[in-house]
């Protein structure tokens, strides 16, 4: 008898996807029945406790819904789909829970922990479609794109951006602190190699690697980045000690007319503080990719200012990060049906 598998995907994450990767890896080994959740059309939670889900982060779906479709089924793939210390009472045959995105925060990993239940997830997965976004972000600020791109929208032509005065930077001239140094941090670090620029990186639980040492590549502390830095770019994940650190005192101890750049994630940044040193000039300019509430509510400030380029939280988003991704989880439901253990376990914080 094969092993049954639901796969709850989206309109990004496609259940598809997933099950063709699958079959690919496991043949006839593995039923699959597949369920579409409407994100990213329709907005998903962002970690407010209701019907249950407590301590839920980024998850998008009805709990009874879910229960009912995964059934008896051993092995759940998702990216989005909430699982409860509640709704997992009602799914007993659950063994194996394929999270498809780097923390599995929209899974209760201590009750999973407490029923025997793995979960994997896929770290890295768009490492490099985010540090690919991040260099576009940093160029379309250093070089002033979006001033020309908005002044052009408003029917004038802005030839006085080629005033020695007013005109941008090349990056050979500038240095670059990165604040972050795991997946997506080491590779923003690689692509900047080329450009010429000075690089530091500040992250107290990594030291970088010879190659990037050897390169010129300074790993110092998070004070010295800030004071030192032309561009800051945010690569740090979330968690009590960062939620919002990068705060009115960061903001302070930058060098007058940097740029900051966050395609990491909204908490880890005093919003209200970024829009002071915007408004006030200190701030030549930010490019935001996340944000403090998501969806932006309408009439915030931050959305008014013309020195800030905003995004819809899509530096992750390409075709390859869906490939990535499918094959990541086909090969660990691979390993669960196979008896192997899994290459990416997530265990219960200490």
């Amino acid at each position: 008898m094969p092993h049954e598998a639901a796969i709850i995907g989206d309109n990004f994450m496609r259940p598809e996807i997933f099950a063709e990767a699958i079959g690919k890896r496991c043949g006839d080994g593995v039923a699959v029945r597949c369920m579409t959740l409407p994100w990213p059309d329709v907005p998903m939670e962002h970690g407010y406790a209701e019907r249950g889900l407590d301590g839920l982060k980024e998850y998008q779906g009805d709990p009874d819904e879910i229960v009912r479709f995964v059934g008896a089924a051993p092995i759940l793939v998702t990216q989005l789909a909430p699982v409860s210390a509640l709704m997992l009472t009602r799914m007993p045959a659950l063994r194996l829970i394929a999270v498809s995105r780097g923390g599995p925060v929209n899974i209760d990993m201590a009750a999973a922990a407490a029923r025997g239940v793995q979960v994997v997830n896929t770290p890295g997965r768009n490492a490099s479609a985010v540090a690919e976004f991040t260099i576009a972000a940093i160029l379309a600020e250093t070089r002033l794109m979006r001033m020309g791109h908005e002044a052009l929208r408003g029917g004038v032509w802005r030839g006085d951006l080629y005033r020695a005065d007013l005109t941008g930077r090349e990056l050979n001239e500038l240095t670059v602190g990165v604040i972050g140094y795991g997946h997506v941090g080491t590779r923003v670090v690689r692509l900047l190699k080329p450009f010429g620029c000075r690089i530091l990186v500040s992250d107290p639980y990594a030291q970088i690697s010879r190659e990037d040492r050897d390169d010129g590549v300074a790993q110092v502390g998070l004070g010295r980045l800030l004071a030192e830095s032309d561009v800051v770019s945010l690569h740090a994940r979330v968690t009590p000690e960062t939620t919002g650190f990068i705060d009115r005192a960061a903001f302070a101890g930058m060098r007058p007319g940097a740029y900051f750049i966050n395609t990491a994630r909204g908490p880890l940044v005093d919003y209200e503080a970024l829009i002071e040193v915007l408004e006030s000039g200190r701030l030549a300019g930010a490019a935001l990719d996340t944000f403090a509430i998501e969806p932006a509510p309408d009439g915030w400030k931050l959305l008014e200012l013309p020195n800030v380029t905003l995004t819809p939280h899509i530096a992750g988003a390409s075709v390859r990060t869906v490939k990535v991704a499918a094959e990541a989880v086909a090969e660990e439901v691979r390993r669960f049906v196979a008896g192997e253990p899994p290459r990416h376990p997530c265990t219960v914080a200490p």
